[in-house]
């Protein structure tokens, strides 16, 4: 994208976003003219990057940010071309998608779910894109994804962990590349065991959201199996800062675990609570009390700072990854931004690829010959090692890293380390899993 294209489109915010507080009517009309939604009739093809600029998930956000407008360079063949030179598909050239220029609009979602599907609605309708991406909260990705449903859109999910985003809530227009809730029980529990023991007492605090119900269960249900005891699952609002009269009472239990199913802002200050109590240093019943975060990221982790040296969670994709698709990628994003990308920065730029390549793939902006090009299918390349988007479900099944805490990191960027890498074979589950029932895809809406 030139500099006159970036400051023209790139920081664009969405129009309804002042007032986006409140859900707007979803009414969508389509051009009798048009095919479908939003077809591109002139030299260019405008996407639409929904994330939260603002809030408690507003670091993620601005690494998408970043991730994204380096994926529309590298689509229109400027830069050194980062991953689309190791991915497996050889359909992209850097000439944009199907020779058009890609441009983009903005929007914030202010990780509210309202705010979300209110400015993804602004970017469909007034500003014309063709595909919806984005969001770092599974509330507001499956809020988008319904809203993307009903609009003849396709929505390629950010980072949204819920189970229920390709679960109960999936939709036909609907594809998630990043991990999701049961997969980190099904990684972190047997390591945990391993580390930990297998007759250990945990409490949970919980994001009281979908992603935070889905993630207690997922691993309540992977630790139990084990041999674990739940001692007791306490809800706390997403808008919570302090959270010390939520740790308070964990003292008062004979638990010797403490399990945060807390993300972003929410788990800095959580764990900074807890170790502020004291925890790391306790001991029940001759064993030392031990801190869990099932889901974390290097942004998390730097804001953590000492907090989080030795502690274990699990995380979709990390920059210390030596395959050659991570490492063109970090590379590309260090030169242009100066540090490392996030696990929402990759997997934003992955979806932005995928998506373009199956454009290129279908021969069409159709979203329903896009979804057709990406069900069932098979890549690598992309830093995550072979990869598939199941057709079932609109999920990718690709192996998961555990890691924890680095002892001894050598700089800010070097936090994480990876101590296992779970094969797909061990997190993939039937598509009526229990904890995924429920849901229907439905058919495509391609809005005509």
């Amino acid at each position: 994208m030139s500099n006159s294209n970036l400051t023209r489109r790139g920081v664009l915010k969405s129009g309804a976003i002042a007032g986006a507080g409140v859900a707007l009517p979803t009414i969508f009309t389509a051009s009798s003219a048009a095919a479908y939604t939003n077809e591109p009739t002139g030299g260019s093809v405008t996407l639409g990057f929904n994330v939260p600029q603002t809030g408690p998930y507003a670091d993620e956000g601005a690494d998408e940010l970043r991730a994204y407008q380096l994926a529309v360079e590298h689509l229109n063949g400027e830069g050194d071309g980062g991953m689309l030179n190791t991915f497996s598909s050889k359909e992209l050239q850097g000439n944009g998608i199907l020779g058009k220029k890609v441009e983009f609009v903005t929007g914030d979602t202010q990780t509210k779910s309202d705010a979300a599907r209110a400015s993804a609605k602004s970017m469909i309708e007034k500003d014309g894109a063709v595909m919806i991406t984005g969001g770092s909260s599974s509330g507001v990705a499956i809020a988008v994804q319904g809203l993307c449903q009903e609009a003849g859109v396709i929505f390629m999910a950010g980072l949204t962990h819920s189970n229920d985003t390709t679960g109960k809530d999936k939709k036909a227009n609907g594809f998630r590349h990043f991990f999701n809730a049961y997969m980190s029980g099904a990684a972190l529990a047997p390591v945990l065991a391993a580390r930990y023991g297998a007759d250990r007492k945990a409490y949970h605090l919980t994001a009281d959201y979908t992603w935070g119900w889905t993630q207690e269960a997922s691993i309540t249900a992977a630790t139990e199996a084990l041999g674990w005891e739940t001692v007791n699952a306490v809800k706390t609002p997403l808008s919570a800062t302090d959270f010390s009269s939520y740790i308070t009472p964990v003292l008062q239990t004979d638990a010797d675990v403490l399990v945060l199913n807390h993300y972003g802002g929410n788990m800095v200050n959580s764990l900074t609570n807890a170790v502020q109590f004291g925890l790391r240093e306790k001991q029940v019943n001759g064993r030392n009390f031990e801190i869990v975060v099932p889901l974390f990221s290097r942004l998390m982790a730097r804001g953590a700072g000492e907090n989080i040296k030795g502690i274990l969670g699990s995380t979709n994709w990390h920059w210390s990854l030596t395959d050659e698709g991570s490492q063109a990628f970090v590379k590309s994003f260090g030169t242009k931004y100066g540090f490392p990308p996030s696990q929402a920065a990759h997997t934003v730029y992955c979806q932005t690829l995928l998506y373009a390549d199956a454009c290129q793939r279908a021969g069409t902006f159709n979203p329903c010959g896009v979804a057709e090009a990406l069900e069932g299918f098979e890549f690598d390349g992309l830093g995550n090692g072979k990869t598939v988007y199941r057709a079932d479900d609109h999920q990718c099944f690709k192996d998961v890293l555990v890691v924890k805490g680095k002892d001894n990191p050598t700089s800010e960027f070097d936090l994480l380390e990876v101590v296992e890498v779970t094969p797909a074979a061990q997190v993939t589950y039937d598509p009526e899993h229990p904890m995924f029932a429920g849901g229907n895809l439905g058919q495509c809406n391609g809005g005509a």
